[in-house]
């Protein structure tokens, strides 16, 4: 496994209050997303990247005895936190796969529904996958993630600093979905249609004085790109005092705003 996926999962392992972060989005992110698809009784559900199970387990609710989910994710910290829920409730009908989401295969037509939940951005490989998930679908089944726009998240402050010492625009982890034009785009190059972006604006003042750049946040941030792969620490100093300095010139007297908004995505086979 590359370097770049398995800081993903280092990462995600290390949260274990997931569903009780301060400030995280993804819970109210879950429910929008399952409010946004008719889910009936005896369905057939692949969540991608399912993580807790946030969108996985009210999903095998949903479907009931007769329906089954399948949720696939490769931090088994998340997957831990998945199945003691699981078995709290005792539900029957969900199964938890431990696999990179962008190389599990399934037969063409096995799904009514596939979800992914505030982690499609992460994948390499966008495209492809968005192309795989087409051909999983049942005839009529539909698609439905979340992601956040290319602004979000100090995005551009990551973008600048890194073009002003590279010497070259890295691309941003955001970037690729980070439109409604680029979602509509690829949706229907994978054979989508029926698309529906429904964009939530949100944002908050944020203290950023005391984060400190690593070489793992900044290979999450860009995707381990290969210019990041030697960076030493003199190096990630002086991208240290360019961040600061990127970061006064946002400066408010209640903080540096942080844009957060997301995109909700529908689409259908």
């Amino acid at each position: 496994m590359d370097n770049y996926k398995q800081q993903i999962i280092e990462f995600f392992n290390s949260r274990t209050a997931y569903d009780q972060e301060k400030g995280s989005q993804h819970p109210l992110e879950a429910i929008f997303l399952l409010e946004s698809i008719p889910l009936h009784q005896g369905q057939k559900i692949l969540d991608i990247a399912t993580g807790t199970g946030l969108v996985a387990i009210p999903t095998a609710l949903k479907v009931g005895s007769e329906g089954y989910v399948i949720g696939v994710d490769m931090s088994p910290g998340m997957l831990r936190q998945a199945r003691e829920k699981v078995a709290a409730v005792g539900l029957k009908n969900i199964e938890f796969i431990e696999e990179d989401a962008e190389y599990i295969h399934f037969n063409d037509g096995s799904f009514d529904v596939i979800f992914c939940c505030s982690s499609i951005v992460y994948f390499i490989d966008i495209p492809t996958s968005l192309q795989k998930w087409h051909r999983f679908l049942k005839p009529e089944g539909f698609v439905a993630f979340t992601c956040p726009t290319e602004t979000a998240y100090m995005a551009s402050v990551y973008t600048t600093i890194c073009a002003n010492f590279f010497g070259v625009e890295l691309p941003h982890i955001l970037a690729t979905l980070g439109t409604p034009e680029k979602c509509h785009k690829l949706l229907t190059q994978a054979g989508l249609r029926d698309i529906e972006i429904k964009i939530e604006k949100s944002g908050r003042y944020s203290n950023f004085s005391n984060t400190k750049l690593s070489n793992k946040l900044l290979n999450l941030i860009f995707k381990g790109h290969p210019l990041l792969a030697e960076i030493s620490q003199g190096q990630l100093d002086q991208l240290q005092v360019e961040y600061k300095s990127e970061l006064e010139k946002l400066v408010t007297d209640q903080g540096v705003w942080e844009e957060t908004t997301t995109f909700f995505v529908r689409a259908r086979k």
